[in-house]
């Protein structure tokens, strides 16, 4: 008598012994655990967490990248000094050297030689012409020192001075990467954003056809007075745990993919290919950030399908009164 009186001072006891007399045989929860219907939605889930972990991951390697990109194009200036029959093209490189070392906050000064600046043109030109007849310009490569902020309006200024010369800070190519990068970061984050809406109504779908299947239990328990909250409770709890799982096999499969991934770019590093992607993503390697940027995906795709399951049964349950 004390093991059934402390049974049912839980007031939901009742009602969960009511939902499991009539429940089949066998089975011991308002939703089957294991059912073709749960099995195709938890392959759902992990497809649609593993694609929008890719479309996470290659959105935190652009904005690395892109952050590399910048830093590097902003830690140099170029100076340009273009060739004139009545000028002395070499005495104004090195006067124009001259200048740039002067300048507060540059670090490091280095000019092309006529023949450097010339092979520079050749991915555009191809190899073999003959350039000494072309005004090719003289380069000039101008470092700024880290944590400094050069005085570049002086050194346009002095510049100035001399004929054919003139500065360029990268500023507009800067401007347009930085559009560049936040374009395809907004592109990213859009694709995320349909990827969960889609598993949102996958969810909705499968909650309403598990609660059309279970629909005489759920009439028995609310002749024996069950809560909403309760019937709610059990579908939020087997969503919540079939999102989760779902979910971390996705993102465990795509940060395993782009572990070998990595793995694969220090295997092939100095190929022309692993110089070209290492240019567009940086070291492949999403790092801390971005796994942890994974793991809390998968925590949001499982809280995505236990909410949404909680406020399917709400909203079908109000339709059923």
């Amino acid at each position: 008598m004390a093991a059934q009186a402390e049974y049912y001072e839980d007031e939901e006891a009742p009602v969960r012994a009511a939902a499991e007399d009539a429940l089949p045989r066998g089975d011991s929860a308002i939703v089957p655990a294991d059912s073709i219907s749960g099995r195709a939605l938890l392959a759902v889930i992990a497809i649609m967490t593993f694609l929008a972990s890719l479309t996470l991951g290659a959105v935190v390697l652009v904005r690395s990248a892109s952050t590399e990109w910048q830093s590097a194009v902003s830690r140099e200036v170029t100076i340009q000094i273009r060739p004139s029959e009545q000028r002395d093209t070499e005495a104004d490189v090195q006067r124009a050297t001259a200048i740039a070392t002067a300048t507060p906050g540059v670090s490091d000064v280095r000019p092309y030689t006529k023949d450097e600046s010339a092979r520079m043109l050749e991915p555009w030109l191809g190899g073999g012409l003959a350039l000494a007849e072309l005004p090719v310009p003289r380069l000039i490569v101008v470092r700024v020192a880290s944590n400094e902020v050069p005085d570049l309006a002086g050194l346009r200024r002095q510049l100035a001075e001399i004929p054919g010369a003139t500065l360029d800070d990268h500023r507009a190519f800067v401007d347009r990467m930085r559009a560049m990068a936040r374009s395809a970061v907004a592109v990213g984050l859009g694709l995320l954003a349909l990827v969960l809406v889609a598993a949102m109504l996958s969810v909705m779908f499968a909650t309403r056809g598990a609660m059309s299947t279970n629909r005489t239990i759920i009439e028995v328990l609310h002749v024996v007075g069950a809560k909403e909250a309760f019937i709610a409770r059990e579908f939020q709890r087997h969503f919540l745990l079939l999102g989760l799982k779902g979910g971390a096999i996705g993102g465990g499969a795509a940060m395993f993919l782009f572990l070998i991934t990595s793995f694969m770019s220090d295997w092939f590093k100095g190929s022309a290919g692993e110089s070209q992607a290492s240019a567009l993503f940086g070291n492949l390697s999403l790092g801390p950030e971005g796994y942890g940027a994974v793991i809390g995906l998968v925590v949001l795709v499982a809280a995505v399908t236990g909410g949404t399951s909680r406020l399917t049964v709400h909203r079908t349950l109000k339709s059923m009164e």
